[in-house]
């Protein structure tokens, strides 16, 4: 089975938080998807790079200071007619309200689970595709 490529953004201010991130998702998530990592450690970084690229799937810490992920969430998805999906790393499980509110596709944990975080990263990219 010939894997579909996907590129996906990792946001965090922390880079031992974007290493747990891209080593819970793989470069191969799923037999179907494969993907390409691409990184920002700021709030300006992650827009330049939605402007100048191609990205499949954002995956952005919600933690992150002093820009969260839910924040940078709820701008992209305002901003661009067809943002890329979220999937976005929470503290709390309280905080799905919040990320529900910024119109996010998906919420994890931390600490990164890399079963639930790669599955939930080829289910997004899949539906992406379609």
């Amino acid at each position: 089975m010939t894997a579909q490529k996907y590129t996906v953004l990792l946001y965090s201010d922390d880079q031992l938080i974007r290493e747990r991130m891209r080593l819970a998702i793989g470069p191969r998530p799923a037999d179907d998807v494969e993907v390409t990592f691409v990184e920002a450690d700021t709030h300006g970084a992650v827009l330049r790079t939605l402007d100048g690229s191609e990205i499949d799937l954002l995956v952005l810490d919600g933690e992150a200071a002093p820009a969260g992920g839910l924040g940078i969430a709820r701008q992209v998805k305002d901003d661009y007619t067809d943002a890329p999906p979220v999937l976005l790393v929470i503290a709390r499980a309280a905080d799905r309200w919040l990320a529900s509110y910024a119109n996010v596709e998906a919420t994890i944990l931390h600490p990164i689970d890399p079963m639930e975080t790669a599955g939930t990263v080829a289910d997004l990219l899949r539906k992406r595709a379609v």
